[in-house]
């Protein structure tokens, strides 16, 4: 919902409210703004409504300027973007992020085979920000209670949450990002063998993508473990690795790798000795946790053998009480999805806000970790593979959870951004 903040001269009689009868005819506002999102659905409507509700009455959670706390996110993935946003009403929030933009990254292999689409997954972080200040730089280290980025910036802070993910070395422009798209959707149209590098669910999303929109493209797909999507159960494995046997030019070699260094082709050999010829070829592995700018920082000893930041049930640091993690930097015990950090990053909100408000140890939220792994894995446009906690099913049904918007749409809305 939006919050206006011009200030609006109300009638007389509201005008003598007592704090508490301000507060609860505000908490009414609120409550009306949300049964017109409920009742209406189209977005443009209910965001008018809301505006002009917000516009008469303002809201009851705005902290004037002058009072605001500073929140320093660092990372502007899809935990990084949600805290800034959520916070941004009610503190001075700064994002510290490499790149001028957040991505959706469930869309990333579709965007390889359609560009077109990164128009809307790829967001400048001005669009969807509107108070928050942005320094485009990657963090360097954390001293006391500042953040020094590679930049040169000073950025201090009461609240701190890294959000850094893993390593990244893509474009720092939205406009380089489209282009790099373009460039790859290029190397598959003139390629007649791509080979792709990794089994898990980007690797086997990207060979999805290309089967459904190339189907006379051959395709290899070289993984080192024993079978595809590990993170996931076995009756998963088995079905996404029949589902790509079925297609007329599609190749599964397991318990093999090849090596990366040096990586150019056209002539590939696996350390087996698997000879490929490939005309393009994708790595899909995992990259390194993106906490090496904090090594010689005073969180050091909180990174853990994986290179996680340990965090408390408050997803708060061990023995901090304003600087928290959020996403696949944090060591929370269990499999690392981007929807689970959007999940990480409302607890991290809601926590904030509470310290705002009371500073004085208020209770805090909790999260939960998932215990049991859940998976959705896009086949192309039209088809997946999921895991719930009772039911395995891969074809059209789990195509049309993700396979069609891949949560673009929702992830936009969640942003306020239509």
């Amino acid at each position: 919902m939006l919050a206006c903040s011009k200030n609006y001269l109300l009638h007389d009689k509201y005008l003598s409210l007592s704090f508490s009868s301000e507060s609860c005819l505000l908490s009414l506002v609120d409550c009306a703004k949300s049964c017109i999102y409920m009742k209406f659905p189209n977005f443009s409507f209910s965001l008018f409504v809301s505006s002009v509700l917000s516009f008469l009455f303002g809201s009851r959670e705005e902290v004037p300027m002058a009072e605001r706390k500073r929140v320093v996110v660092v990372g502007g993935g899809v935990g990084g973007s949600l805290v800034a946003k959520n916070l941004e009403s009610h503190a001075d929030v700064t994002l510290i992020d490499p790149k001028e933009y957040y991505e959706v990254p469930y869309a990333q292999m579709r965007c390889i085979v359609e560009p077109s689409m990164a128009e809307r997954s790829v967001l400048k972080h001005s669009e969807y920000l509107k108070t928050a200040h942005i320094v485009q730089s990657a963090a360097e280290s954390v001293s006391g209670s500042e953040v020094v980025t590679e930049s040169g910036e000073r950025v201090p802070f009461d609240f701190l949450v890294i959000t850094t993910g893993t390593t990244y070395s893509g474009p720092s422009t939205k406009a380089e990002r489209v282009k790099l798209y373009e460039a790859d959707k290029e190397k598959i149209v003139a390629a007649d063998h791509v080979l792709v590098i990794g089994g898990g669910p980007v690797g086997v999303e990207l060979v999805g993508e290309i089967v459904v929109d190339f189907p006379d493209k051959k395709v290899t797909l070289v993984h080192s473990g024993k079978r595809l999507l590990e993170f996931l159960g076995t009756k998963v494995s088995d079905k996404t690795l029949k589902w790509l046997q079925s297609k007329k030019n599609v190749e599964v070699i397991l318990n093999d790798r090849i090596a990366l260094e040096g990586l150019t082709g056209p002539e590939y050999v696996t350390k087996n000795g698997t000879h490929i010829k490939a005309d393009a070829h994708f790595v899909c592995i995992g990259k390194r946790v993106g906490s090496s700018w904090l090594q010689s920082s005073d969180l050091s000893q909180l990174i853990d053998e994986e290179g996680r930041l340990k965090v408390d049930a408050n997803m708060r640091l061990e023995g901090q009480s304003n600087i928290f993690a959020v996403g696949d930097i944090a060591n929370t015990k269990e499999i690392k999805q981007g929807y689970l950090a959007g999940k990480q990053a409302d607890v991290v909100v809601d926590n904030i806000k509470r310290l705002i408000k009371n500073s004085k140890a208020p209770k805090l939220a909790e999260y939960k970790p998932l215990t049991s792994p859940l998976g959705l894995v896009s086949l192309g446009r039209y088809e997946g593979v999921a895991q719930f906690p009772i039911v395995t099913l891969i074809g059209r049904l789990p195509g049309m959870l993700k396979s069609g918007d891949l949560f673009v749409g929702k992830a936009r809305g969640s942003l306020g951004v239509k």
